[in-house]
């Protein structure tokens, strides 16, 4: 049984499945849901309306692994709701179960055009995302650029994301009964697998 944290339209839930998990899906956008639902693929798959954060909830379910990845983790309120969102899963894991978290790392400042960085373009749509470091967060405005009729208009969202350190975070593991079985960093986004110690 694999519990999928923040599982969205179900790219690491439908991935869960083709190795053979059940898989039990969360997130709390019900719209994100809806897409996983209606996805062929997603066929069999356990889908939960439910904040992350309440994991405990899940239990029963005794899960050999739990998923949070996509970023997630850094989309919660505080390093301290991420501390007992990786408590709460480790205590429900199964002895020998494993918990699996990509993020991307912010801790070190982007500075000057370095904070600028392209997500993804076409011929009639660029979206980019820009940067701003504070002590905690790091505010993400999204320019998404889209061509109609030969005519380009802007739009502008913004929102926030946790600073989140891996060494942080691998503390919070380790202290939890966890051991670490990988650790690695591609392109800023870090993925930590850690084993739960009988």
């Amino acid at each position: 049984m694999a519990i999928d944290l923040g599982a969205g339209n179900g790219i690491q839930s439908i991935a869960l499945k083709n190795l053979g998990f059940q898989v039990t899906a969360v997130d709390f956008n019900k719209q994100l849901l809806e897409e996983l639902k209606s996805n062929p693929s997603a066929e069999g798959i356990a889908i939960k309306l439910e904040d992350i954060t309440n994991v405990k909830a899940f239990a029963k379910l005794n899960p050999e692994l739990i998923a949070c990845c996509g970023d997630t983790p850094t989309h919660l309120e505080s390093k301290e709701q991420v501390e007992q969102l990786l408590i709460d899963s480790t205590q429900i894991l199964v002895d020998n179960g494993n918990i699996m978290l990509s993020f991307r790392d912010y801790t070190y400042e982007l500075k000057d055009e370095q904070r600028f960085i392209p997500v993804k373009s076409s011929s009639d749509r660029i979206l980019t995302c820009v940067l701003e470091y504070e002590d905690e967060k790091v505010r993400v405005t999204d320019l998404l650029h889209e061509n109609f009729n030969g005519e380009w208009t802007q739009k502008a969202s913004g929102y926030y994301k946790l600073r989140l350190a891996p060494v942080a975070v691998i503390e919070i593991l380790e202290e939890s009964g966890m051991k670490i079985h990988f650790n690695e960093s591609i392109k800023g986004v870090c993925t930590i697998i850690g084993q739960k110690s009988h």
